[in-house]
């Protein structure tokens, strides 16, 4: 099951999240996986932010492995669309392409990998995550 809380005021295409979060699933063989995404305020990312990771700040994606705490029974991605915004003005993407983006690499975390680790699943993860995002139409 996979469900998806817009919290905000951004219109959010659930079909196509939807869709991505199926490709990715799908794509990485947890097609069996519950996964939860939220799309929330800068406070209330920068609040999950703050208790999970320590950093006093919001930021464009958060995501939680089953058991890591937060909601044990199913994957969490929490995408806060404000600050996706602006990355997608920075990186002279569309916020839609952006938002897309984000959400492929929070399921990718949230099953496991981790850019942070080391440069090779780096390497790994990004490539996975433009492997996804060239199957979005």
């Amino acid at each position: 099951m996979i469900e998806i809380n817009n919290l905000t005021n951004f219109s959010v295409d659930k079909k196509l999240f939807l869709a991505v979060a199926k490709i990715v699933l799908k794509g990485e063989n947890k097609e069996l996986e519950d996964l939860s995404i939220a799309f929330v305020s800068p406070q209330e990312i920068e609040k999950i932010n703050k208790q999970y990771r320590g950093n006093d700040k919001p930021t464009d994606v958060l995501s939680f492995e089953k058991g890591d705490g937060f909601k044990n029974d199913f994957l969490e991605i929490v995408i806060c669309p404000e600050v996706v915004a602006r990355a997608a003005i920075k990186s002279k993407s569309g916020f839609k392409k952006e938002l897309t983006k984000t959400l492929i690499h929070g399921v990718l975390h949230s099953i496991g990998y981790d850019h942070e680790k080391s440069a090779k699943e780096e390497k790994i993860m990004f490539e996975k995550q433009e492997q996804y995002l060239s199957k979005v139409k």
